[in-house]
């Protein structure tokens, strides 16, 4: 995100001066001022419900956010064209004696519990506003981001079990390389879990008998019924419907439900967290501000374990750059249209996209080999003329486009020397291009001209002025 962030800036420099600076959706007000109230915008993570109960909480109303939690006065207003935009007025006059924003608050949501750091930390905030003020927060995170619920330790790979069957106890038995789950019937499930909100009742298979080739029967604890055997090898998670007729592999990624396109990672990039941040013409914070937004989800496809992001079914078709991080390390991926679903093997240096999920088998894609780039076209020498009316004691020319600094970083290149055609004295630069698309920038190390579009395959004859590029017939 550093690099990201430094480049726009450097991207605003080589524009011409007049050209207005780049401000995201997720940075416009939405609130207006008012002269009798503070007004506090903030802008909430990307998985906050829309229309969720968002409270101030703080010195100035006690700092007890169950006994804030319903009460109109402290509650934040959802943006009405922005959905991660909430905004409060504030009147001092009700504020707790003798306290003021400066002593502290923070915000709370009424489903995701209050505000964090990126890192899980607690936040406070201290301002020192009077009214007629706009003060504005990004809250990073909430709670609920961090709280994982019980975690379940697994002794090996599992055996995940949708019990349809109408037994009144199920067992397992397995036979094969081993008889690894005891004699006839076998073993009770461990337990149940909850996995991409479906309830299953699973066996742990035990981290010794990894990798053996078994055949399951389910059955009926030894009351005489049974299905038929079901063959698995122990190297991954399963997944099984049972019904009296038999056992028959879930394709778990056809029981979930998902908002539009999503985007699935084989996560072997080692980190504690994964997100997903994008940019772009005009979907900058699409995803919510950096680091983006988390997994909607994981889920097991053919054996192999995705994490998934939900793309929401109103940006379908929009075009997006992608950088996958950990709020600290990131990567970018190759730009993608939210016309399909995308599958990607990631590690913490960069991914490569899965043709088939269906037959990959996991451990990381290869990258196929790369078309082999066409030779470039020769260069050819041309000449840029410019008839100079800035008044400037210097001038030089850079460019930047299709290749930045192709004439030299800022301020560019001085000119070859002067000329006179027809009467008229020209500054001329002698070059070589390729046909590039080029924005080439006269200045004077200080102040510029405006950007003029060329294509470097023939020569140029300019008028320059400090606040005109004209070319000449």
């Amino acid at each position: 995100m550093l690099l990201l962030l430094m480049m726009l800036p450097l991207m605003a420099t080589l524009q011409s001066c007049d050209e207005e600076e780049i401000v995201f959706e997720s940075d416009l007000p939405r609130f207006e001022l008012r002269d009798d109230r503070i007004l506090v915008e903030v802008l909430v993570p990307s998985n906050t419900p829309v229309g969720d109960e968002m409270y101030i909480v703080g010195a100035i109303n006690g700092g007890d956010a169950n006994a804030v939690k319903g009460n109109p006065l402290w509650q934040l207003e959802k943006a009405a064209d922005y959905d991660y935009k909430y905004g409060i007025y504030l009147d001092p006059t009700t504020f707790a004696e003798g306290t003021s924003l400066a002593d502290g608050y923070y915000f709370y949501s009424a489903t995701q519990r209050e505000e964090r750091t990126l890192k899980g930390d607690s936040v406070m905030h201290y301002d020192n506003a009077g009214v007629g003020s706009r003060i504005n927060i990004n809250a990073e995170r909430w709670a609920s981001y961090f709280a994982s619920g019980e975690e379940i330790t697994h002794d090996g790979y599992v055996i995940y079990v949708i019990d349809n069957s109408g037994y009144e106890e199920l067992a397992m038995y397995a036979y094969g390389d081993a008889e690894a789950f005891g004699a006839w019937p076998g073993i009770l499930p461990t337990g149940t879990e909850v996995v991409d909100g479906t309830e299953y009742k699973y066996f742990d298979t035990g981290e010794a008998n990894a990798g053996l080739s078994l055949n399951l029967i389910f059955n009926n604890n030894n009351n005489g019924s049974q299905l038929a055997d079901f063959p698995v090898v122990l190297d991954r998670d399963y997944f099984i419907e049972l019904t009296p007729d038999g056992a028959v592999e879930i394709d778990q990624s056809a029981m979930v439900e998902h908002d539009g396109y999503a985007i699935f990672f084989e996560d072997l990039t080692g980190w504690d967290t994964l997100n997903l941040y994008v940019w772009g013409d005009g979907v900058n914070d699409l995803f919510g501000a950096w680091p983006g937004m988390a997994p909607t989800g994981e889920v097991t496809i053919n054996g192999v374990n995705y994490k998934y992001f939900d793309t929401g079914e109103a940006n379908a078709g929009v075009f997006v750059n992608v950088i996958m991080n950990n709020g600290d390390v990131q990567f970018d991926l190759a730009g993608i249209t939210l016309d399909r679903d995308y599958y990607y093997s990631i590690t913490a240096t960069g991914g490569v996209e899965i043709e088939d999920p269906n037959s990959y088998t996991g451990g990381g894609a290869v990258e196929p080999e790369p078309e082999p780039e066409p030779e470039p076209e020769p260069a050819e020498a041309y000449t840029i003329y410019v008839e100079n009316l800035t008044g400037w004691d210097a001038i030089y020319m850079y460019s930047w486009g299709d290749v930045n600094d192709i004439f030299g970083a800022w301020p560019g290149m001085a000119p070859t020397g002067t000329t006179e055609i027809e009467g008229t004295t020209y500054t001329y630069w002698e070059i070589e291009g390729s046909g590039e698309s080029q924005n080439l920038i006269f200045n004077n190390g200080t102040d510029q001209a405006p950007d003029f579009a060329a294509t470097l395959d023939r020569d140029y004859y300019l008028t320059v002025t400090a606040t005109s590029v004209t070319e000449k017939e």
